[in-house]
């Protein structure tokens, strides 16, 4: 049967540029020394993906887009499939350290893919021994999804599925084997039928759209009047990361443990583990600024995806169910627990729809938009000139399987990702969890954050002073010296402060 895109997914093709790529990538890293001496051949990476094909539609089916994208595109079959020409692999360069691997990283990062194949493709780079913490043999799987077929929760249900539970093999997520649909060729007439009638019913369903949305449309207009306007508390500061944006991309990661952000988050109650991660990224971005001479006196606004699936069994849908939420850092609050606290109150807001509100309306209003509208209104706001300031960082948090992985008997030791930028926002941090970590992995332009290294630096340091902050405790005063006065002296609590804040 016919498989057209969602326009939420589309959009992600509308909005591609060649300084914008719009796919994300998984860096999986794997160390054989849990083979029991067995060597991971290349080929036997090919061989585990040919058998775990069943798991997604993304393996096996390509974009079937229409002449000046008059509707949205279609999922067709590929006729041509052949795995071997999704995988590829390569030798980290001299010095094979750090830096040179977060380079070879990059670099493949920001080439295009081959939009005429299914949107993946695997790129296997060995020779990391070099790099301190990493065993003998080493390698890493670097796994391009274009987000027009796969959204960050999927991509997590995806990647999990690929992999076993333990080195015999066992699959971690047992996914029965399926026919797939993966989309029939449209016919002319159904492409010409279909795209007069999503032109004709978008006005119609956008209409209804917005008086879905009127209630909260006109409880935005009473808190404007009254002067708490949601532009008023997230107007959003111009920033180095509100630029343009080149072809060149960065990547860098800092890695903690996730039993010490648990207990960052119990220093302050009701914080969560997402709170701690917007509070590490704000101090961050404080240290960085401030070192630059840039910190501007309005706090800095992250953008967060949220998932939009309504059950756990969603997740292994291909495709993109997210909406979006903004999250003021407090940048401008010196004090790492009275940033977490001032973070925690923020997001207990926007959950409660308080704040957020443009991004979600947006989100939801341009599923009605016709495709012809839709990828010309995307050449516009994707553009240099026209590129909305909607944040200055976009942040996601997307938590990861907690027990160890395995592929070919090679037990996965880290993961990262990396994100699209675009014009207008140049910053994406990654945060996702695995088996007792969690991983800052950073996204970005070459001119707009030329010293990432840096900034890697500044996220570690503003991780440390949240965990060596000392909770402001409450005891008795100590006894006043008696006066000369008809009152008696009163006992007042007296908080004491660690020599370190």
């Amino acid at each position: 049967m016919l498989q057209q895109l969602s326009a939420q997914d589309a959009q992600f093709l509308y909005i591609q540029t060649p300084e914008n790529l719009t796919h994300i990538m998984a860096i999986y890293v794997y160390d054989p020394s849990t083979t029991g001496g067995k060597t991971v051949r290349f080929k036997d990476i090919i061989e585990h993906m040919r058998g775990r094909l069943h798991i997604s539609p993304v393996f096996k089916r390509r974009l079937y887009r229409l002449p000046f994208d008059l509707d949205h595109p279609y999922w067709v079959e590929d006729e041509h499939f052949d795995i071997e020409a999704h995988i590829s692999h390569s030798r980290l360069p001299e010095p094979g350290d750090w830096r040179q691997f977060c380079i070879h990283v990059a670099r493949h990062f920001s080439k295009p893919m081959d939009m005429n194949r299914p949107l993946w493709d695997m790129y296997v780079v060995e020779g990391l021994d070099r790099i301190k913490g990493y065993g003998k043999g080493s390698y890493a799987i670097l796994t391009r999804v274009h987000h027009a077929a796969i959204d960050g929760t999927a991509a997590t249900y995806f990647f999990t599925a690929l992999s076993d539970m333990d080195t015999k093999g066992t699959p971690m997520i047992d996914v029965p084997a399926s026919d797939w649909d993966y989309g029939d060729m449209p016919t002319p007439s159904d492409v010409m039928n279909r795209a007069l009638t999503s032109n004709l019913t978008s006005p119609v369903k956008l209409a209804n759209a917005l008086l879905k949305l009127t209630p909260t449309l006109m409880d935005a207009a009473r808190n404007n009047m009254s002067g708490e306007s949601e532009s008023d508390s997230l107007a959003i500061p111009e920033t180095r990361f509100n630029g343009a944006v080149s072809p060149h991309k960065m990547f860098d990661a800092v890695t903690f443990d996730l039993e010490e952000l648990k207990a960052i988050r119990t220093k302050v109650e009701g914080a969560t583990i997402n709170d701690v991660v917007l509070a590490i990224c704000g101090g961050a971005l404080r240290k960085y600024l401030m070192k630059h001479k840039e910190l501007p006196k309005e706090n800095l606004v992250a953008v967060a995806p949220v998932n939009a699936r309504k059950r756990d069994s969603e997740n292994n849908d291909s495709g993109n169910k997210i909406t979006a939420m903004s999250v003021k850092l407090w940048t401008n609050i010196a004090g790492p627990l009275e940033r977490l606290e001032a973070i925690r109150n923020t997001t207990r807001q926007t959950k409660a729809a308080k704040s957020g509100l443009s991004a979600r309306i947006m989100t939801d209003l341009t599923q009605h938009i016709p495709g012809a509208t839709m990828a010309g209104a995307a050449k516009i706001l994707t553009s240099e000139r026209f590129a909305p300031k909607m944040s200055n960082v976009f942040i996601s948090n997307i938590p990861g399987p907690q027990a160890p992985m395995y592929m070919n008997g090679a037990k996965l030791i880290h993961q990262f990702a990396m994100a699209p930028l675009s014009n207008g926002m140049g910053l994406f941090i990654a945060t996702p969890s695995y088996n007792g970590t969690m991983s800052f992995a950073v996204t970005t332009d070459r001119k707009i954050m030329p010293d990432i290294v840096f900034f890697c630096d500044c996220i570690q340091k503003a991780f440390e002073e949240l965990r060596d902050s000392k909770v402001k405790t409450v005891t008795a005063a100590a006894e006043r010296p008696a006066k000369k006065s008809v009152k008696k002296p009163v006992n007042r609590p007296v908080i004491k402060r660690s020599s370190k804040e």
